[in-house]
């Protein structure tokens, strides 16, 4: 027997991944050029090239001990250069102890969490958010308390997030741009959320998930949380960014505002070891401090963004344009799991807003071949058709 929490997941299962694995099924039916697969957000761009220079240079290095274990908080140099970074983007002196090198977002996060929880705590979580949240925080027997965000924007309405904070209120998780509406933060909102989250009368920690941070468009450019709050702590990754999703290296970063600065620092490189990553991958390491300022082809991500609003719009759909990220959050005309089902009739794969707890959308990822953007138009045009939006 298994844990009847797990059993219970993997019944569940992800709504993401069941829609990946439907278009794999799909494809091998009718062949790639006729399934329109907008489910996962898995970036088919190529790492840029100071990437592929790091690897090679790295390669060739005659580096003693290259692939050894190092302090579980990760190299010195790659956190001075990420602290260098972020104090010049922030204003801030963050200095090396702030940094933690992780594996991933994903890993980050789930090291933050089990520093700071205790069974039963409850965190905010703005809806839609990244479902995985929600299993990040089962992990350390937390509560969470969903509160939507407006409906036209994304953008936190801080009412509703007063309304939802109690005794036992530890953080709130935000993320800009969001995954998955792609709605940036300004700057304004981030400092009117930190004023709200200071009048109360203990320490709320915000977690800034930032994977999306470099991916911005129309000349966008995200506002640094650490700017913005105090007792904060940012989980980061460059799986978007420079494309490198499956090589799982990240980092976090606490504020040196942070009213538990020296506790949460010591504790972060705690979990990042108890939980099982032990380091962070020690070659990717040194490759993403060789590749520090480098991005992936943002305009190649703000043309294919472009096109599929621009064929979704056309056809008689609604949808807020995002201004970053690698999604377009679409509302539906009907019962979002149902118009998945009718996306599905003309192989059209798309994620239901449900599983971002915000029915009536569905998220399409444009991280996908010019392509296949272009091929969906008739596919969006019959589902229109079908659905009576167009005659």
């Amino acid at each position: 027997m298994i844990a009847k929490e797990i059993e219970s997941k993997i019944s569940g299962g992800s709504l993401i991944r069941k829609m990946f694995d439907e278009g794999t099924r799909l494809k091998k039916i009718y062949g790639d050029d006729k399934v329109f697969d907008f489910s996962i957000g898995n970036p088919d761009l190529e790492p840029p090239k100071e990437v592929k220079d790091a690897l090679i240079e790295l390669a060739n290095a005659d580096i003693p001990g290259m692939h050894g274990y190092m302090a579980n908080a990760g190299y010195p140099e790659t956190r001075k250069a990420i602290a260098d970074k972020l104090s010049k983007e922030s204003g801030l002196s963050i200095g090396i102890d702030s940094i933690c090198m992780t594996c991933g977002a994903a890993s980050g996060m789930n090291n933050i969490l089990r520093a700071i929880m205790e069974p039963e705590d409850e965190i905010i979580l703005l809806a839609p958010f990244f479902l995985e949240y929600l299993n990040y925080i089962s992990n350390v027997k937390g509560v969470p308390v969903i509160v939507n965000t407006d409906p036209d924007t994304f953008l936190p309405i801080m009412s509703e997030i007063e309304k939802a904070i109690t005794p036992k209120t530890k953080a709130i998780i935000i993320n800009s741009p969001n995954n998955p509406s792609g709605a940036i933060y300004p700057k304004e909102v981030l400092i009117e959320l930190n004023a709200l989250l200071k009048k109360q009368d203990h320490v709320i920690h915000v977690i800034s998930d930032e994977p999306y941070i470099d991916l911005a468009y129309d000349g966008m450019t995200v506002p640094s949380s650490l700017a913005c709050f105090d007792n904060l702590i940012v989980c980061f990754s460059w799986s978007k960014s420079l494309s490198l999703p499956g090589e799982r290296i990240g980092y976090t970063c606490v504020s040196p505002n942070h009213k538990d600065f020296e506790l949460l620092t010591q504790a972060l490189v705690l979990c990042n070891r108890i939980l099982g990553a032990v380091n962070a991958p020690a070659l990717m390491q040194r490759v993403v401090a060789k590749a520090l300022n480098a991005k992936v082809d943002v305009p190649n991500y703000e043309r294919r963004r472009n096109l599929l609003y621009n064929i979704i719009t056309e056809a008689g759909f609604t949808c807020t344009k995002p201004q970053g990220a690698l999604y377009l959050f679409m509302k539906t005309p009907i019962e979002d799991t149902k118009f998945c089902e009718v996306c599905a009739k003309y192989n059209v794969l798309v994620v239901p807003g449900s599983a971002f707890k915000r029915e009536g959308y569905v998220r399409l990822a444009f991280c996908v071949s010019e392509k296949t953007i272009l091929g969906s138009k008739d596919a969006f045009e019959a589902i229109a058709k079908e659905l009576g939006l167009k005659a």
